[in-house]
């Protein structure tokens, strides 16, 4: 009787420890902040930032009141952008050491003919290749939150951020209002639901960035108005587990040794 209680408790002991370490492995984190974009403007800049826009966007328009039009006979319309020389001074503070980096802000300045739920659309294309598709930034591991600084003129407006998964499924995921005066940082936690991991290695599936998304309401102005942005950041989970064999869950090294180079 006592030998078989001894190995019954034996047997407990060994499968707290099995439990403890699996939860362990699996709730091992490496968080890290890392920026997707610094919306610098700088020359080597990887990404070249345009925008599209719903129906009732504004065309722009000469002194004398007639439509402004490109080379091809084709209305140019609102949006406009720019880099311009400001930044959230809670992040880069009120004055730049002679020398320092340049610190710029990109900005968006927006007009439509009807008020209502209008949109405009925020996406980047690689610098090398502007007339391109849109590009999608690939996030780093398993992403926790997504921000961004975010100027606001107090309008009843609100931006959305959008993600592809593994699979291709786009997800919109609501950053804020702009309802305030001035530079906030805006974020948003990516939920459960949206998956970045696989049972099957490579395990991780990360996501990749799309586009913002900026919506005016019914009940506010669109007449001439200007949003600006600074550095789009994520806190990701960069745990890489280690096994023996985890190089051949890279896909890097797997295309390397099957091409014999």
């Amino acid at each position: 009787m006592k030998h078989s209680s001894f190995k019954i408790i034996c047997l407990l002991f060994w499968a707290c420890i099995t439990v403890f370490s699996a939860y362990g492995q699996t709730s091992a984190v490496t968080l890290e902040s890392r920026i997707l974009e610094s919306f610098n403007g700088d020359d080597d800049a990887p990404y070249i930032w345009k925008t599209d826009s719903s129906r009732f966007i504004s065309a722009l328009r000469n002194p004398d009141g007639s439509e402004v039009k490109d080379s091809n006979g084709i209305t140019s319309r609102y949006p406009l952008t720019a880099y311009v020389d400001a930044w959230p001074i809670a992040v880069f503070g009120y004055n730049r050491a002679p020398g320092s980096p340049t610190v710029r802000s990109f900005g968006l300045n927006g007009q439509f003919d009807r008020m209502g739920y209008n949109w405009i659309d925020l996406y980047p294309v690689l610098a090398d290749d502007p007339d391109a598709k849109p590009y999608e930034i690939p996030i780093p591991g398993i992403v926790k939150n997504i921000d961004v600084w975010v100027w606001g003129s107090n309008l009843r407006y609100y931006i959305e951020v959008f993600v592809r998964d593994y699979r291709g499924v786009v997800h919109s995921m609501k950053l804020g209002d702009v309802s305030y005066p001035g530079w906030k940082n805006l974020d948003v936690n990516i939920p459960s639901s949206i998956i970045q991991t696989r049972r099957t290695v490579p395990t991780y599936a990360g996501l990749s960035f799309v586009k913002f998304r900026l919506w005016t309401q019914p009940v506010e102005r669109v007449d001439n108005f200007y949003i600006y942005f600074k550095q789009l950041k994520v806190l990701t989970d960069m745990y890489n587990p280690l096994y023996d064999g985890n190089d051949l869950s890279d896909p890097a090294f797997v295309d390397r040794i099957w091409s014999g180079n």
